[in-house]
C-alpha cells in the first residue's frame, strides 16, 4: 500500500525541473496525475513516463495565466479521475529587472503566473471540494485534501532585481495562510514550500545567453557562472538542491503525516535564507 494510493494530484508546470520531479514522486507513491505544462511535448513525456511505470496521468496543456485555465484544469481531472485530492501550484518563471527599469508588463506577469493562477485554480477546485467535504462530514468520514503552493526565499526575504517575483512569492505565503484558515473545516491542508537555489534550466550556471519563450516574450534563463558560484558559497550545505530534493519537500505536505499541519511555509534551501 503506497501512501497516495487512490489520490488524484494536479501539478502545474510539470513538464520540466521541479514540477516534473514532483509529478514523478507523487505518481511513484500511487497518485493519479493531472499534468500541466506550457508546452505539449514535455507534458506528454512526463505522462508517458508515469504510464510506463504503471501509473495513470492525463495532460492539460497551456498557460496557467489564461482566464479559463483553472476551470479547464480541474475539470479535466474530474472527467478523467473523478476527484481532487492534491494540488501543487508550481508553474512559474522569473523576469528580472531593477525597479527603476521594470515595466508594468514584467511586474504584472509575475503576479499573474505566481499569485493569480493559484487563486483561480483553488476557486475552481472549491466547486468540487466544498460539497464533497460536506458529504464526508455527514457520513462521519475524515478525508484530507492537500494544497501545496510554491514560494521562494525571494518571497520570504526579498532579492535584488526581483521586485516583481519577490512580491508575488510573498503574496503566495499570504494566500496560503488565508486559504488554510478558510478551508481547515473542510479538512484541506494548505501549505507552502519556499525554495532556495535548485538546479533547473531556469537557474543553471552558464555564461551562454539562453532564453525561453513565454506568452510571446523571450525570457532570459540561467545564472552567470561567477554569480552562481557566489550564491552556492552562501548556502550552508555548499551546493544547490536537486529537483528530486525539492520534490521531497512538496511530498511531505502531501502525505497523511501532514494532516494536522496547515498554513505553514517550509524553506527548502540547504540552510540558506534571505
Amino acid at each position: 500500500m503506497k501512501k497516495l494510493d487512490g489520490k488524484v494530484a494536479y501539478v502545474t508546470g510539470a513538464g520540466n525541473g521541479i514540477g516534473r520531479a514532483v509529478a514523478l514522486k507523487l505518481a511513484s507513491e500511487g497518485a493519479k496525475l493531472v499534468i500541466n505544462d506550457l508546452e505539449e511535448n514535455p507534458a506528454i513525456a512526463v505522462a508517458e513516463e508515469i504510464s510506463n511505470d504503471g501509473g495513470e496521468a492525463v495532460t492539460v496543456v497551456g498557460s496557467v495565466t489564461a482566464t479559463d485555465f483553472g476551470d479547464r484544469f480541474i475539470q479535466a481531472g474530474l472527467d478523467q479521475f473523478g476527484a481532487v485530492d492534491i494540488i501543487v501550484n508550481n508553474a512559474g518563471y522569473t523576469w528580472d529587472s531593477m525597479i527603476h527599469s521594470m515595466t508594468d508588463e514584467q511586474y504584472d506577469a509575475m503576479l499573474d503566473v505566481h499569485l493569480k493562477a493559484p487563486f483561480r485554480i483553488a476557486r475552481a477546485a472549491a466547486a468540487f471540494i466544498r460539497p464533497a467535504a460536506r458529504r464526508e462530514a455527514e457520513d462521519g468520514r475524515e478525508v484530507f485534501r492537500k494544497i501545496v503552493n510554491i514560494s521562494s526565499v525571494a518571497g520570504t526575504g526579498g532579492n535584488i532585481g526581483q521586485a516583481n517575483y519577490s512580491a508575488a512569492k510573498s503574496g503566495v505565503i499570504g494566500l496560503t495562510k488565508t486559504m488554510a484558515k478558510e478551508w481547515a473545516r473542510l479538512k484541506v491542508n494548505v501549505n507552502c514550500v519556499a525554495f532556495g537555489l535548485i538546479d533547473t534550466r531556469l537557474t543553471e550556471a552558464t555564461d551562454e545567453k539562453k532564453t525561453i519563450n513565454v506568452n510571446g516574450n523571450e525570457i532570459a534563463v540561467g545564472i552567470p557562472t561567477k554569480i552562481a558560484d557566489g550564491i552556492k558559497a552562501t548556502i550552508p550545505m555548499g551546493r544547490a538542491g536537486t529537483p528530486a530534493e525539492a520534490a521531497g519537500g512538496v511530498y511531505l505536505f502531501c502525505t497523511p503525516e501532514s494532516n494536522y499541519i496547515t498554513g505553514q511555509t517550509l524553506i527548502v534551501g540547504g540552510g540558506a535564507v534571505l
